[in-house]
């Protein structure tokens, strides 16, 4: 069944249906898409899903935040490139845990064309977990990678070569982890390597290539292989923190990671995740420790030039869209 959608604020169903629609672009761990969305008169509700959790990878529902958050960067940065304000609350009831935020777009803004070229990106925008070519990412992108954390309440640090080394370490320390891990290998296996038809998950096609295993940056094997593979050249690694580690600094942290995502794809870069050290709590201790014990690590990203692969899909608006009299107002 089609849910019907009407104009909210200044959007009208065409352009509220297009905003969604981006934000349903937003990346996930393993591309489980956990988010819905609610129309109601006063603007756009974002809900978690939390049926689309992964109680082995995300046990405290970390990456979902994160992913949800993303989702509403690309909202609000959406709207806003329509010309329309996307007044935003957080966390706006506290007898529903699931309404992550209500964007209201009510209010006209001239749309600043830093944001413009966001928006733009938001299509263009996907996960590459190809090894990535040997190149030096200019100090003025990395720059504006650096603010675009800032601007979302979140920070990108430098790191020393050290610290780079011993996080490569704590990336194969997880993952090993990960892999002895029964629950967590059935998990995995339930949303990988899945056939075209699948509008969810992540399909064997867009796993990328396998490269040798000779100590490089681990990465996820998403193909029908499930083992790790890894990135042997020197891609530009970042950690996005926060300073506390709440609900709300977490969807904020997700609309961060977002930020820099679509600042490197303008820039022409591609990025993938590199998640196992943030989802071993004991790791995550221990990198929060390497970062100076002040910063919560949220997310590991990886950026570089890698060879052209294909989108990962995304479901319909009917899927994520929840019906104005399943939740109260």
């Amino acid at each position: 069944m089609t849910l019907p959608i009407t104009s909210i604020g200044l959007l009208d169903p065409d352009q509220v249906k297009s905003v969604i629609g981006a934000a349903t672009l937003a990346p996930s761990t393993h591309n489980t898409q956990p988010w819905r969305f609610r129309c109601t008169p006063a603007g756009i509700e974002l809900h978690a899903d939390p049926d689309r959790s992964l109680p082995a990878a995300d046990a405290d529902q970390r990456e979902l935040l994160l992913s949800c958050g993303a989702a509403l960067f690309n909202l609000r940065t959406a709207i806003h490139a329509l010309g329309a304000h996307p007044a935003t609350t957080l966390l706006p009831r506290r007898d529903d845990p699931t309404l992550l935020a209500v964007v209201r777009p009510y209010a006209a803004r001239k749309p600043d064309p830093r944001l413009v070229r966001l928006a733009d990106a938001i299509p263009r925008r996907h996960t590459n977990r190809t090894p990535f070519k040997t190149a030096v990412i200019p100090a003025s992108v990395v720059a504006e990678l650096r603010h675009a954390a800032e601007v979302e309440q979140a920070w990108l640090p430098r790191l020393s070569t050290q610290q780079l080394e011993d996080l490569r370490e704590l990336v194969h320390k997880s993952h090993l982890a990960q892999l002895a891990d029964p629950a967590f290998l059935a998990e995995w296996q339930y949303w990988t390597a899945r056939d075209r038809s699948s509008r969810d998950g992540v399909p064997e096609y867009a796993a990328g290539a396998m490269p040798s295993d000779n100590g490089g940056w681990v990465l996820r094997d998403f193909g029908s292989q499930r083992r790790g593979r890894t990135d042997d050249t020197e891609p530009l690694v970042v950690v996005i923190g926060s300073f506390d580690d709440t609900r709300v600094d977490r969807i904020r942290a997700g609309q961060a990671m977002q930020r820099v995502l679509l600042t490197a794809t303008a820039a022409g870069l591609d990025a993938s995740f590199i998640s196992q050290p943030v989802e071993v709590p004991a790791v995550r201790t221990e990198l929060r420790q390497l970062l100076g014990g002040g910063l919560w690590p949220q997310i590991v990203l990886r950026l570089g030039r890698g060879a052209p692969v294909p989108w990962t899909p995304r479901r319909s608006l009917d899927d994520v869209l929840l019906e104005p009299t399943q939740l109260s107002a």
